[in-house]
């Protein structure tokens, strides 16, 4: 079985949703997607994800970043059940649910046969050209945690506009806080310098304020 990998682009897909037909992810160009699957609808775990993306929402718009759901329940299923979700929980799931076949979640490899038939909890986050920056992949057993996709979103955009690579737990790394890492030197006069320009645990290990 093959599937998209990291730095390739989302294949092009004509999907049903809860807001209508999409292609995908072509109507979200110029955007960062967060595109994430759940096993099925009218289940305890994936109802608590669904619950706290809504309630992140405001931090994905801040960033500039679009929520979309999808599992291989059919659309009345997804339309039933956040209506159930609003009646019973107060929360009204305003994103997106893809209704997607077999073959289409396999085909973007949320179908891992020895997990059971229904799609795993996996993640993509798309870039604005529509390539593929951080996949994940969480067992149907355990929900994901949503600040850290948030984080992830957060992270790539500042890589990408500022040239760096962030540290683990950033913006509260152990070691350095919420400074960026300066990629390390390819050539001997820069690695030179690294220490005049940035603060430095050592010439390959250089660090500034983000």
């Amino acid at each position: 079985m093959s599937f998209p990998l990291l730095g390739e682009n989302f294949p092009s897909i004509e999907v049903q949703t809860t807001h209508g037909p999409k292609s995908f992810p072509e109507d979200y160009k110029g955007k960062w997607v967060v595109l994430f699957s759940h096993p099925a609808d009218f289940t305890p775990v994936c109802t608590t994800e669904f619950v706290s993306f809504q309630m992140h929402k405001e931090a994905f718009d801040a960033l500039g970043c679009e929520l979309v759901g999808l599992s291989v329940d059919q659309v009345f299923s997804h339309i039933k059940w956040i209506e159930w979700i609003k009646e019973k929980l107060n929360v009204e799931i305003t994103f997106p649910i893809i209704a997607a076949t077999d073959t289409l979640a396999a085909k973007i490899g949320m179908l891992h046969p020895k997990k059971g038939s229904n799609t795993v909890r996996a993640v993509f986050i798309l870039d604005p050209e529509g390539i593929i920056r951080t996949i994940l992949y969480y067992p149907q057993e355990i929900g994901r945690n949503i600040d850290e996709i948030v984080r992830s979103v957060k992270a790539l955009q500042k890589s990408d506009a500022e040239g760096v690579a962030t540290p683990a737990n950033w913006p509260e790394n152990e070691l350095i806080k919420e400074r960026v890492i300066v990629p390390p030197a390819s050539d001997c006069e820069t690695a030179e310098k690294r220490k005049q320009q940035y603060e430095c645990f050592d010439w390959w290990f250089c660090h500034k304020e983000a």
